[in-house]
């Protein structure tokens, strides 16, 4: 199981992680319950169920405790229906991943293609951070740790919406943890450089290969080597990381 390799002592502690049927959002639900944490997986619709499924029993087999809920992050009601399906479970960690990527020049992006990812990362993200919070006020405890990119910082051409999106979702979690700074409660966000996930699947090998030119490691990222900034994020001993963002990107971005 990914994780196994990285330990934080997180028994007790219930994890919801939106986005977790695949990719990255899999792989940090898989490390925080290798670690001992009950995990809640959240996937967008029907078409997803399966395969959150599939990292929910990959989980159970490994020893850990997993379901999967349903629900669209972009929508409120859906949103207020997950938080109150796993409020009898507590939660200690959110790690707000739901995410799309979508490529288009600006002139020729379509409005409906800009609302939707932006509703998805930003709305999202806002939306699961307001109900998680009114949970960890209450028990003065939690952990929030939400998904960016390095293309936030440096921008990509074709991805102005995503880029967007991820700049708004730094700056949102700044403001966050200035907001709670004085509670036990901590926001911090990672930037991930480009990883092997299926966002990826269909990008054609050349321009891979250009992707994999830029990065001085030399190679694009596996999950493996994104998981352990989650991890420690949602660790005690990250109890003094406040409004930061950790970048594992091979040396693509300095942040």
């Amino acid at each position: 199981m990914v994780g196994d390799s990285i330990t934080a002592d997180l028994h007790g502690r219930a994890a919801l992680v939106t986005g977790a049927s695949s990719g990255i959002g899999a792989a940090v639900a898989e490390a925080l319950a290798a670690n001992g944490a009950r995990v809640w997986l959240n996937h967008p619709c029907e078409s997803t169920a399966g395969a959150a499924q599939e990292v929910a029993q990959r989980i159970r087999e490994a020893g850990g405790t997993a379901q999967t809920i349903q629900a669209d992050v972009s929508s409120e009601s859906d949103v207020l229906r997950m938080f109150e399906a796993l409020a009898p479970d507590g939660l200690d960690i959110l790690v707000n991943n739901a995410g799309i990527a979508h490529s288009s020049p600006i002139e020729a992006l379509e409005v409906d293609d800009f609302d939707r990812l932006m509703a998805i990362h930003v709305r999202g993200t806002f939306l699961c951070t307001r109900a998680a919070l009114k949970m960890m006020y209450a028990q003065n405890s939690g952990r929030i740790i939400n998904t960016a990119s390095q293309l936030a910082y440096i921008g990509a051409p074709g991805f102005s919406h995503y880029t967007a999106a991820k700049g708004a979702i730094l700056s949102f979690t700044r403001s966050l943890a200035l907001e709670i700074g004085d509670r036990p409660i901590t926001a911090n966000c990672v930037a991930p450089g480009a990883t092997m996930t299926p966002i990826l699947a269909d990008v054609p090998e050349d321009i891979l290969d250009g992707i994999r030119h830029n990065i001085p490691a030399g190679r694009i990222a596996e999950v493996q080597d994104i998981v352990g900034a989650y991890l420690f994020l949602a660790s005690d001993a990250a109890g003094h990381f406040r409004g930061q963002c950790l970048s594992p990107n091979g040396g693509d971005a300095f942040l």
